[in-house]
């Protein structure tokens, strides 16, 4: 959806549009929690990824 601001337009007009915007999918992030197995320690990848730009 588009919500068009117009110059002028009140800080009450503006979060009414706001409200009237329909959520409709919603991410459930903890049904991806654990699933990647990297098989390394994340911090450990990171300083190794680092170290290649120098």
């Amino acid at each position: 959806m588009v919500v068009i601001v117009k110059k002028g337009m009140g800080k009450k007009k503006f979060n009414e549009a706001l409200l009237k915007i329909k959520h409709t999918k919603k991410l459930d992030a903890k049904r991806h929690l654990g699933k990647v197995n990297w098989g390394e320690d994340a911090l450990k990848y990171q300083k190794k990824l680092r170290d290649e730009w120098d």
